[in-house]
């Protein structure tokens, strides 16, 4: 079987294959450069994971597991416009390199880009197509959720998780289902690895959260306090208001308008009242139930225990990232 970097290769390999020196130049040159900004290719790998569980021909299930990732490109393109975010990867995102109106029409080409390569599939394209449809509207469903509350006081923690498992963990579970449906995997272990999806995604948006506030900034490649600054109601704010005293609550409603304060002071205070809660512990003990519950999934396929080894080192791998 292949190793994450192996199957990852792979991918990186049939995106470099994808012809984008097409007209209008406009439309094809951004999503080119999109998808040339780098990133761990997690779904497109999930899926080839899950596809050599029951079959060792991988090259198939390549072409529509890269439609996966273009996807999760696409919709990171429209969340940089909505979240008005500058920079993705470390580069200017797309609507900043180019125009706002040039980003949205590029992003409608990758997702009809990214639907015509998953259509590709090898066997069971319909369930797979079904599948992918009802993820790709979860993201926007998920999406809607999290731009709705911005304007919400307060969001309660299973609003949160709904609204991740959405966002997040949709795409994720799909890819590993993807998989499963290309190697014609029998239907319990279909199910299983969607819900061992489903159970990785949500570890994976939490552990980003807790990443945010109290991880090396250095390593996590963007600002520690991000989700602060722009008031995101994470599960860790979640938490922090349902303990907190009435003056700490206050203090976190109010703390971003204080224009009396710099950004750093305004983090370090809010990461203050995590701290004295406890906050950062109990998010990590959730995170890691998380994990578990994906390796549950995992124990329970059909497939010998020697093959799962690279999924269950791959859910270890991602429950201690530090970025």
């Amino acid at each position: 079987m292949n190793n994450f970097n192996d199957l990852q290769k792979l991918v990186e390999n049939q995106i470099n294959t994808l012809n984008f020196d097409l007209e209008p130049d406009n439309l094809y040159k951004p999503i080119e450069y999109s998808l040339s900004s780098g990133g761990k290719r997690i779904r497109p790998v999930l899926a080839l994971m899950a596809y050599e569980l029951y079959r060792y021909d991988v090259e198939e299930a390549v072409k529509p597991a890269t439609g996966l990732e273009v996807f999760h490109n696409f919709t990171l393109l429209h969340d940089d416009i909505m979240d008005k975010s500058d920079m993705r990867r470390g580069k200017p995102s797309v609507h900043k390199k180019y125009n706002l109106d040039i980003a949205l029409l590029s992003g409608d080409a990758m997702s009809i880009l990214a639907t015509s390569l998953i259509n590709q599939a090898p066997r069971n394209q319909q369930k797979i197509m079904q599948a992918f449809t009802r993820a790709a509207l979860d993201v926007c469903e998920g999406q809607q959720y999290d731009m709705d509350f911005e304007s919400r006081e307060f969001i309660s923690e299973d609003d949160y998780l709904k609204m991740i498992s959405l966002k997040t963990s949709a795409l994720l579970a799909v890819s590993l289902k993807t998989g499963g449906l290309m190697a014609d995997a029998p239907y319990q272990d279909i199910d299983a690895l969607y819900k061992m999806g489903l159970s990785l995604g949500l570890g994976f948006q939490l552990q980003d959260d807790w990443l945010d506030c109290f991880g090396n900034q250095a390593k996590f490649g963007k600002p520690i306090g991000k989700d602060i600054l722009n008031q995101k109601k994470t599960l860790l704010w979640i938490e922090a208001h349902e303990k907190a005293e009435e003056t700490d609550k206050k203090r976190m409603q109010n703390i971003i308008k204080d224009t009396s304060l710099n950004n750093e002071k305004k983090v370090d205070t809010v990461l203050g009242i995590y701290n004295k809660l406890g906050i950062p512990e109990q998010t990590r003990n959730t995170i890691s139930s998380c994990f578990d519950e994906a390796e549950s999934y995992l124990s329970k396929l059909s497939v010998a225990d020697t093959k799962k080894t690279i999924l269950r080192d791959f859910i270890r791998y991602i429950k201690n990232r530090t970025y």
